[in-house]
Order: C-alpha cells, then structure tokens, then sequence
C-alpha cells in the first residue's frame, strides 16, 4: 500500500458543470475549496442537475481570482462568455438540495437568463454563503461534519485501477471525469476502496464514510450530453449491492490542510 499516490484532483465550482482539474488544493468544509459553492436552481429553488438537464455537462465553470474568492467565468458553445461575481447577499433564496433545504444568495439576472437560454429551462444560479451549515446525513457521519451543495458528502473519492478494470470490460473506454470525483487515487488494485476505512495524505485524514450509489449521469457522455447505456448495463452485472450500483467512496476530510497530485496515500484504516 505504500505505493498509493493522489493522482488527480479536481473541483466542480457549479454543481453537475465540468470539472476543473487541479494540482493542488485547500480542504475547508470537510471538501476542497471552492468545490460546489455554487447551484443552478429551477423556479422552485429545486437544484436541477444533469440528472434533469444533461445539458449541464457542457458548460465550463472557470474561477476567476481563486485565491480571494469564488468568482467565476462561465462558458459554453455558441454562448457569450459570462463572468459571475460574488453575490453580495442582498437576494437571498431557500433554496433545495435533496431534503436539505439552505439559505442561499442568489447570483442575479444576467446569468439566470444565459444559463436558461442555453439549458432551455427557467433556472437560476445560487450560491452557498459562507455563514450557512448544512449538517451531513447523521447515518454516516458525525455530528460537525458539513458540506455544501454536494450531494450529501463533501468528497468523491475513486481509484484509477477500478477504472481501468470497468474499461477492460467496456466496448469504448469512459474517462474518469464521467464519475465526477474530487479525488482520484492511484497504485491499488481495483476496488481496494471497498475496503478502506481510513486514508491518510499529508496530514489529513480521510474518513470513507459510504460507498457511493451511481445514479444516471456516468452515463451521460460528456462531449455531447447524450445518455446511453454504459457504464450502467456494465457496472449492473458486478457492482451491484442492495439494489444499488456502487462506484467510488464517499469521504470526509478530517481537518484542514493542503492535498496536491502525487502526495502519498497511507491507508490507516
């Protein structure tokens, strides 16, 4: 096990965008910072994802000054590039994440318009203030642990060889960016994150808290945003359990700290 290493890192500033790859970062809020700070939302306040609106997958979030804050430039093809600034709170909404409901400030109605033209739904976009708390489900967690508008834990963890195994089995191989993890782990066998408990990168700890539960959106080919039947018709043949397909770990980060690709990996646990 001592030849585990982080190979790639990577945050979604806007829940169900593309991903931007990193080479190091900052964990805050028990994930790396600035990792899905921001939502779109339907004229409920329903997050809406590519599990609604593939179309997601196509837009490309770029944070415009990372080290101060969690501005952004938002683009996609046959669209104006938009910068988004921080919403100073004077728009607040309730806004709703699965059965969580937040306290949310919304962006404003220039990118509300870009991002409902081009996903062709009447949206908006919010993002999660820094004085709101929302409390990880209490199952699997403990009782600090937080996250933002994830979708119920603050870090995706996989590991290179499981998908490398999943794509000896495929007729066309997928990325990894598919799976939509933060943090990819490389120098295990496949599916050796089944049975950790325990991580340790740096001085961080990483707490594998629940397998995670594959929904519809590995199936969503990035590079155009039509579904089709893999990886699901494969994963369902062997990484089926209690009725759910499982890929990937979620994990909380135990303090705070910086991460980085190459950093080792212990497994404590």
């Amino acid at each position: 096990m001592s030849d585990l290493i982080i190979s790639e890192l990577a945050i979604y500033p806007v829940k169900s965008m593309r991903q931007i790859q990193l080479q190091k970062s900052e964990l805050q809020f028990g994930g790396l910072k600035h990792d899905r700070r921001w939502m779109v939302v339907d004229d409920k306040g329903v997050m809406v994802t590519q599990r609604q609106v593939a179309r997601l997958c196509l837009i490309q979030s770029e944070l415009l000054n990372p080290k101060v804050d969690c501005s952004l430039k938002i683009t996609a093809v046959n669209m104006p590039a938009i910068k988004v600034n921080m919403p100073d709170g004077s728009v607040a909404r309730k806004v709703i994440v699965w059965e969580d409901e937040c306290n949310a400030y919304d962006a404003g109605n220039e990118v509300a318009k870009w991002l409902s033209e081009f996903l062709n739904i009447e949206c908006r976009l919010v993002y999660f203030p820094d004085d709101e708390t929302r409390i990880v489900d209490q199952t699997y967690a403990q009782p600090n642990d937080q996250t933002v508008f994830s979708d119920g834990f603050p870090i995706l963890l996989t590991t290179q060889a499981s998908l490398n195994d999943l794509n000896s089995r495929l007729n066309e191989v997928i990325p990894m960016a598919r799976f939509r993890p933060n943090i990819v782990v490389s120098g295990c066998e496949a599916f050796a994150e089944d049975r950790w408990k325990m991580l340790k990168a740096g001085d961080i700890f990483l707490r594998i808290v629940k397998p995670c539960s594959r929904c519809v959106i590995p199936s969503i080919d990035i590079a155009s945003a039509e579904r089709g039947s893999e990886p699901t018709k494969t994963l369902i043949t062997y990484r089926k359990h209690d009725h759910k397909i499982i890929f990937g770990q979620n994990v909380i980060a135990d303090g705070s700290g910086i991460i980085e690709t190459g950093m080792p990996v212990e497994v404590i646990e």
